[in-house]
């Protein structure tokens, strides 16, 4: 009785391990949390996954030391490897608002932010329709099922408590950079177009003195941007495909 107890204590304790390197995924990274759903849910959610690996992959969620010491060690690494995964995905998803809210600043709404029913948080008017087309995106390509077998893999590399601190930041910075440059790359013939835009206003501006230029220059840089931001969305299409599976693909580099 006493081995079933310890074998029983073992078991919820790898779950709960586990949890704290899925359930924030699912809690606090996009696209997960751009739905509004109780935190609880996403939170019980991310155990119920835990649960399915532990007694999927059990040699790689066996725990070597069940002392207190050795669980809180192993918490705390399970939670910062979780982290990681978070960081991952805002890091995608905050270039494609920093490359919405430059558009925003051109266009002449640098003062206008939405709010967000999702996570009750203020954002641009471009980058939220990025980031919702991203979240379409990554749907649609099956990226939460790439999620799920990235989580198995991870077990089978990092066995539960044994992640160690990475000695170099090269990785992250080579995958900021990228994201980042898609993300730019998104927004970059609304971004071109608006420039000419000002370059235009500011020539008129020199020849016609008398014409108000903030006045006219704010209506056409609207009219404009409601014309070419469709059109971006059909070029960069690709390219959100890119950030994605960029995110993806990168995921098991960063830790």
């Amino acid at each position: 009785m006493a081995l079933t107890q310890t074998a029983l204590t073992n078991w919820v304790a790898a779950c709960m391990l586990l949890a704290l390197r899925i359930a924030p995924v699912f809690a606090f990274a996009p696209p997960f949390n751009m739905v509004q759903l109780p935190r609880l849910f996403r939170v019980l959610f991310g155990l119920g996954l835990s649960i399915c690996l532990v007694c999927a992959f059990p040699a790689a969620t066996a725990l070597s030391d069940t002392s207190l010491h050795g669980l809180v060690t192993a918490a705390a690494r399970e939670l910062m490897l979780g982290s990681i995964f978070v960081l991952a995905f805002q890091l995608a998803f905050g270039a494609l608002y920093f490359a919405g809210r430059t558009i925003d600043i051109q266009a002449g709404f640098g003062i206008a932010l939405l709010i967000d029913p999702a996570t009750q948080t203020q954002t641009p008017l471009a980058g939220m329709l990025f980031a919702y087309a991203a979240g379409a995106v990554f749907f649609a390509f099956n990226g939460h099922i790439e999620l799920l077998r990235l989580f198995a893999a991870s077990l089978d590399a990092i066995p539960l408590g044994g992640w160690t601190m990475p000695q170099s930041i090269e990785r992250l910075t080579a995958f900021i950079a990228i994201v980042f440059t898609y993300a730019l790359g998104v927004g970059g013939a609304t971004i071109l177009t608006l420039f000419l835009v000002d370059v235009t206003i500011a020539v008129l501006s020199r020849t016609v003195p008398q014409m108000n230029v903030l006045i006219l220059g704010f209506q056409v840089k609207v009219i404009v941007f409601l014309l070419v931001l469709p059109v971006s969305f059909g070029i960069a299409g690709a390219l959100i495909v890119h950030i994605m599976a960029t995110t993806i693909q990168n995921l098991p580099r960063l830790f």
